[in-house]
């Protein structure tokens, strides 16, 4: 047994992980790759992903390499296509599988969203360990089919094991979160942040957040506030937009209060300079104010399958951290009459902010990278006996 492990330590741990769509399921998997790299520094780790997503960009943008797959989503809204599904399985799980034995992998991890599925195809195809990670409090089609395929199964919220075949076993690991997040302390980072920001002196800042895509009825009711806020100087507005809504809403924008940008590479930075944030309820998202702290209104997607996001909102919404408001209600003055007072009532958001469970999303990525590790030396063990 010891020349078995002696020869299985001199192979570096090889994993590719499946993510990609958005950046709720993409932050997360380079989240768990960078805590792979910090017990592992000689792993090999790379991604699969689709030439649709922000993968494209995000993934070569951390240093990790991307492996595209041709694979299409698991929506009902794709009409007759949907009837594709199953051959786009097959084709996309070869193609892993390929690339799974180009990598010499050692385990796929499935971070969810459609992308991440070809990635344990592919691994029970080549007789390889898989793990599926559920972010969010009710699971997404991808994974709820992945779960069939592997024993293997993380999830974030307790409450997500229901509906997940296989659930019962699930480990509660947490949501992966960048660990710049994770150690963040608002309070020694804020003077630093709101600078960098260009907040200005003695301002409220609202953070408005999207998503990594943008949220139109986000943008627009922003849009609303900021000119009902023209000519204060006592409250300032970071919109995040999404890069197709930029050049508008920069136009509409003039004049006041208000700076629209297309992403946020420094969310560090945006939640210790935010007093608030308005956002959507995206799993990533509610872990990541859970653990900073920030207070927030919710406003979750409606269309989400299973209507995860107000379930993942009420994560906060119940401990007394946010306040749900319905995308159908979300406008300006709706805005306007939730943001307002809390602006002006610094111990309610003090006390919203002690609030907020923080849970365990802080140590998650490193606490999935060890399961990794472990069931891919299991693997390695047997390549070697």
């Amino acid at each position: 047994m010891r020349s078995v492990l002696r020869t299985a330590s001199r192979t570096p741990l090889s994993v590719v992980i499946g993510a990609g769509g958005t950046g709720g399921h993409i932050y997360p998997g380079l989240a768990l790759a960078d805590a792979l790299r910090r017990a592992v520094p000689a792993a090999v780790i790379s991604f699969v992903g689709t030439e649709r997503g922000l993968e494209t960009r995000l993934i070569p943008q951390a240093g990790y390499r991307l492996h595209t797959v041709d694979m299409i989503p698991f929506d009902p809204a794709l009409g007759a296509r949907r009837y594709l599904l199953p051959a786009a399985l097959m084709k996309s799980g070869a193609q892993c599988r390929a690339i799974l034995r180009e990598q010499g992998a050692h385990i796929a991890v499935g971070m969810g969203g459609y992308p991440s599925a070809p990635a344990i195809v592919g691994a029970r195809m080549a007789g390889l360990p898989s793990l599926i990670h559920e972010s969010n409090a009710v699971p997404g089609r991808a994974n709820r089919f992945a779960a069939r395929l592997t024993p293997h199964i993380a999830v974030a919220f307790d409450r997500s094991r229901a509906h997940l075949p296989g659930g019962d076993g699930a480990l509660t690991t947490g949501m992966p979160i960048a660990a710049s997040l994770a150690t963040l302390d608002r309070t020694a980072l804020r003077a630093s942040a709101r600078a960098a920001l260009g907040v200005p002196d003695g301002a409220r800042l609202v953070l408005v957040n999207g998503g990594s895509l943008g949220a139109a009825r986000l943008t627009e009711a922003s849009v609303g506030l900021a000119a009902r806020w023209r000519g204060r100087d006592d409250v300032h507005l970071l919109i995040k937009t999404g890069p197709a809504a930029l050049a508008d809403t920069r136009r509409r924008l003039l004049g006041t209060p208000a700076v629209a940008v297309p992403y946020l590479d420094r969310m560090d930075l945006a939640y210790a300079a935010a007093d608030l944030v308005v956002c959507r309820a995206g799993s990533a998202t509610v872990a990541e104010l859970a653990t900073t702290g920030v207070p927030a209104v919710l406003v979750p997607y409606p269309h989400a399958p299973g209507d995860h996001q107000t379930h993942n909102a009420r994560v906060l919404s119940d401990a007394g951290a946010g306040l749900l408001l319905a995308d159908a209600d979300t406008t300006a003055e709706t805005l306007a009459a939730l943001a307002e007072p809390l602006l002006a009532d610094p111990v309610r958001l003090a006390a919203m902010s002690a609030a907020a469970p923080a849970g365990p999303h802080a140590r998650a990525a490193d606490l999935l990278a060890r399961h990794v590790i472990e069931l891919a030396g299991k693997q390695r063990e047997l390549q070697y006996s």
